[in-house]
């Protein structure tokens, strides 16, 4: 099926655009579209700041630059792609995404990969041919495939725009400062993190699209963290006292084959004692230590043994971890072209329970990830030495740590695998009540095929996945239940007080709760594309984000712009 093109040929005209009231180094006669930058490279300016180059911060940054914006967009580490790159996780979807569920940008990404595959790697003629190739095969997704071939991708959608002088990246980044003033972000300061030199950002508008909302603190904007009291949001799992303190483990996820008969053993981790009798300690225990085929049954919480063999052979009624974030199948390519099949580890077993990294400092961030590694390293040693196999053996010593696919010389992801953030207070909350299942039922009175999440007058766009919470950093084990195909409110995306800062990643107006819904891959894609929707439309009119909320003309008339580029904002059927 032909997709339309959605890196060029959608662009609002820049002569129908109004200007910003802002002071900048443009002149009274410039559009919008020109990115400007000083002779001494040390101010930058634009229509858009993106701090973050994660999925969302590269869906706003490809919907805004099509729309005729000039962008500015940052990134800590050398990859962009946030977790589905540089976090090294394949995408966690819904069963609907081959067809409906998300933005048509989103299933170009989607196509782009299948056909880098198609185009440079020697798939058999069954692969090749195949409309829904899934390199891995894996079974979390119906599309498993290696970091890097997503981020050959991101980098293709984003090339034209930085040839033409319409968009800088800036890698190896991280903003560590900001200038306000009232209500408003004046300018940013950018701090490269190999030479230390800093530089000055300017624009109408800035997007937090960091991983962890690292931007509210720096420019005063409200927000939370942490979990909710059931006082405070009225949500039935919600816990009864809350604490900002409390957030998901993170995982640093890293890629390994199986190379038979061969011994690629690693050295003993550093912390491989330690890791090897810790036993978490949850509120609902975990059946023994961390480093074992065993795990707490995420809906029950019951004890639930998990298989492993790496050559992909069956572990009885088991899930094979091995296949379950299987990124390469060797089944897939020339017979012989691959030594074995390649997996991605992120599993309950190294999930990293002992310490917060929300909203901490730098010193408490590396040392929680430096643990991170360790654990994920000792997970690795563990497999290579003790873990039980089939025959009554130990230990799969051809398990070979693949650091050429995670970009790194350690073999550990760039970055942690977070699944929380700082959050903002938006002009609006979701709730449990507008897209749990159970809590659904109860406020609607409906059930069966009549029972639906809330309904949303400002949607600008729509996702799906169950509530989704993993161990916590101060004892709680799995919260994981039911939820309802829903809708994402415009509301969420706006703060109540700063004007000109919008969120684009998980740090968006949901509760600790909710946020176990909205922060996979294509809801994360659906939100960056509403906001680089929403600052081209604000811009052109000469308003702000909250005045196109509240404005009901201006909503709708927002509302069919993005529907007209491919975002459906409520679920048919």
């Amino acid at each position: 099926m032909k997709r339309r093109n959605f890196l060029t040929g959608l662009a609002l005209g820049s002569g129908a655009l109004a200007m910003h009231p802002f002071q900048t180094l443009k002149g009274e006669n410039d559009t919008f579209g020109q990115l400007y930058i000083s002779e001494n490279k040390k101010v930058y300016q634009a229509d858009i700041i993106i701090a973050g180059g994660g999925l969302g911060g590269c869906a706003a940054a490809i919907a805004a630059l099509r729309n005729g914006m000039s962008v500015v967009m940052t990134e800590e580490t050398d990859w962009i792609g946030g977790q589905i790159t540089q976090q090294g996780v394949p995408p966690d979807e819904h069963p609907w995404i081959e067809t409906h569920g998300a933005p048509e940008s989103y299933r170009a990404f989607r196509d782009a990969v299948r056909n880098y595959y198609r185009n440079n790697y020697p798939l058999t003629k069954e692969a090749a041919g195949n409309e829904f190739l899934n390199p891995g095969n894996g079974s979390v997704s119906r599309l498993c495939h290696e970091p890097k071939v997503a981020l050959a991708v991101l980098h293709a959608f984003l090339a034209p725009y930085e040839s033409a002088g319409k968009l800088v990246l800036l890698l190896n980044h991280k903003i560590n400062k900001a200038e306000i003033k009232g209500n408003r972000v004046q300018s940013l300061k950018a701090k490269s993190l190999q030479s230390g030199a800093e530089i000055q950002l300017i624009a109408p508008y800035f997007v937090d699209a960091t991983e962890q909302g690292d931007l509210l603190p720096l420019t005063k904007t409200e927000y939370v963290t942490g979990t909710e009291s059931k006082a405070q949001t009225g949500e039935l799992h919600a816990p009864e006292v809350g604490d900002p303190e409390n957030n998901q483990s993170f995982t640093v996820c890293f890629a390994m084959d199986y190379v038979k008969d061969e011994d690629w053993t690693i050295p003993q981790p550093e912390q491989y004692d330690f890791w090897k009798s810790y036993v978490p300690k949850l509120r609902q225990p975990w059946p023994g230590a961390m480093l074992g085929l065993h795990y707490s049954n995420p809906q029950t919480l019951e004890p639930k043994n998990l298989g492993f063999h790496p050559e992909g052979l069956p572990t009885g009624d088991m899930l094979n971890l091995w296949l379950y974030r299987r990124i390469l199948h060797q089944e897939n390519f020339k017979k012989g072209f691959y030594q074995g099949d390649i997996t991605l580890v992120n599993w309950p077993q190294n999930d990293y329970i002992p310490g917060n990294i929300v909203d901490v400092s730098e010193e408490e961030f590396q040392k929680h990830f430096y643990g991170g590694k360790q654990l994920s390293l000792s997970l690795l040693y563990w497999l290579q030495t003790e873990a039980p196999r089939p025959d009554g053996g130990k230990g799969w010593q051809g398990l070979r740590l693949r650091n050429d696919v995670m970009g790194t010389e350690d073999g550990m992801a760039k970055y942690p695998y977070v699944r929380e953030s700082r959050r903002i207070k938006a002009l609006f909350t979701v709730l449990e009540e507008h897209v749990g299942k159970e809590q659904r039922t109860l406020v609607s009175g409906l059930s069966g095929d009549n029972l639906k999440s809330a309904e949303f007058h400002d949607s600008v766009g729509i996702g799906y996945y169950h509530i989704d919470l993993h161990p916590s950093s101060k004892g709680d084990n799995y919260i994981d239940f039911p939820s309802l195909p829903f809708q994402i409110p415009l509301g969420a995306l706006i703060p109540q007080r700063v004007e000109n800062l919008i969120p684009a990643n998980k740090n968006i107006g949901t509760t600790h709760i909710t946020n176990g819904c909205y922060r996979l891959h294509p809801v994360e894609w659906s939100i960056g594309e509403a906001v680089g929707m929403l600052l081209p439309f604000a811009l052109s009119k000469n308003v702000t984000p909250k005045q196109v909320r509240e404005d009901k003309a201006l909503l709708m008339e927002f509302q069919k712009m993005i529907r007209r580029q491919g975002v459906e904002t409520e679920w048919k059927g």
